[in-house]
């Protein structure tokens, strides 16, 4: 599923959405993979998706801590920046996957780099610039992922609506 972001707002409110929609399960984790190029909204779209959570500080990309946890009234959400990280080995020594077995949401950065030590995501997500927009692309690599696409879809669309 594709959505057409023309700014930032847009881009926050796609990760709002998801937020919205979450199926957060106390037994098992969900995962978002974010994909794209620098600059391309990937940290925009995670500090919408934490502010629709309730979180009110400050949201940056944790490219030097590598991840950064935020505690919010749904349970734990991991922000995860992969950017600085070299393969598999540095990625299990960082101990994510303990992360994959609790009840957390997962957000991971440049999952690419992880070099295949991660488990697969219920989403993944890439950004991509076309013209003066963005374009978020959207696949769901579970069921419970499709769902929550499919789900945060209409939640999206009839937010866009509303905001013109």
């Amino acid at each position: 599923m594709s959505f057409t972001l023309p700014d930032a707002v847009a881009t926050e409110r796609l990760g709002a959405a998801l937020a919205r929609t979450c199926p957060w399960n106390s037994a098992l984790s969900r995962a978002i993979y974010l994909q794209g190029e620098l600059g391309a909204g990937k940290t925009t779209l995670v500090r919408g998706l934490l502010r629709a959570l309730g979180v009110t500080g400050a949201v940056r990309s944790p490219s030097y801590a590598l991840f950064e946890p935020y505690t919010v009234a749904a349970g734990t959400v991991l922000h995860v920046d992969l950017y600085r990280v070299r393969g598999a080995a540095e990625t299990e020594a960082l101990g994510l996957r303990d992360e994959f077995r609790g009840g957390a949401l997962v957000l991971v950065e440049w999952p690419e780099r992880a070099g295949g030590a991660l488990p697969v995501p219920d989403v993944q997500l890439t950004l991509r610039t076309q013209g003066d927009c963005r374009v978020a692309d959207l696949l769901g690599s579970s069921a419970a992922g499709a769902a929550w696409i499919a789900a945060a879809a209409v939640l999206f669309e009839t937010d866009i609506r509303h905001a013109i």
